[in-house]
Parts: C-alpha cells; structure tokens; sequence
C-alpha cells in the first residue's frame, strides 16, 4: 500500500494550496481518508477526515474548519485537501492517512500513512 502526497509548498497568507493523495495497493472505497499536520516542535494533529459513506459529513479541526475542505474522488483513487485563506500557522507538514475504520483514523491510529508534504505559509 502506498499513499503519495504532493501539492506542499511556499504561499504568502492569505494564500490557497491543494493537496492531493493518491493511493495504491488498498481497496479505495473501503477506507476513511484524512489530513493530518505537524508544525516543528508540535504533535501530528488531525486536520479533517472523510468516510468511506458520502452520507457521513467530513470533520475538521476547530482551526481549519471554515476554510479547509477536504474531498475525495474514488474514481482517481484520491483525497485532497483545499486549503484557502492560508496563516502562518497553518505551516507544517501535512500527511495524508487512510484506516478502514473512522475512529481510528480520526483519533491517529490510522494503519496507512503517507509521507509529508510541507506547506510553509509566509506573512
């Protein structure tokens, strides 16, 4: 199994960047996909997540919800995570993970990782 993240890089605030996550080797529609992001010094924290049922509504961190949207496309074997009206504090790294169960996902106990992709956002 593989999830290749991409889409990091260097944006003044206010900014937006995508991220994107392809994944390979897993049955895609079978798992809960997330975004999760680690500033320098701080834990891995949860960013948003999306289930495997389109009827369950994605989730967001307190910090990002209303200007992060994280969606999925089955089809592309994809999660991505659009990123607008960006801050410094948004900077970090951000890994994509997949489980195939939602509260492990959601709680970091996700069996699958990415590598990171860094976003630095500038003042």
């Amino acid at each position: 199994v593989q999830l290749q993240a991409s889409g990091g890089g260097e944006v003044q605030a206010g900014g937006s960047l995508r991220l994107s996550c392809v994944a390979s080797g897993l049955t895609f529609t079978r798992y809960a996909l997330g975004w999760f992001c680690q500033a320098p010094g701080k834990e891995r924290e949860i960013v948003a997540s999306i289930s495997k049922n389109r009827f369950i509504v994605p989730s967001y961190s307190d910090s990002v919800r209303g200007r992060f949207t994280i969606f999925r496309d089955n089809a592309k074997f994809a999660v991505y995570l659009q990123m607008n009206s960006l801050n410094t504090e948004d900077t970090a790294a951000y890994y994509c993970a997949a489980d195939a169960n939602l509260d492990e996902l959601r709680t970091g106990r996700a069996h699958y990782w990415g590598q990171g992709t860094l976003v630095t956002v500038s003042s």
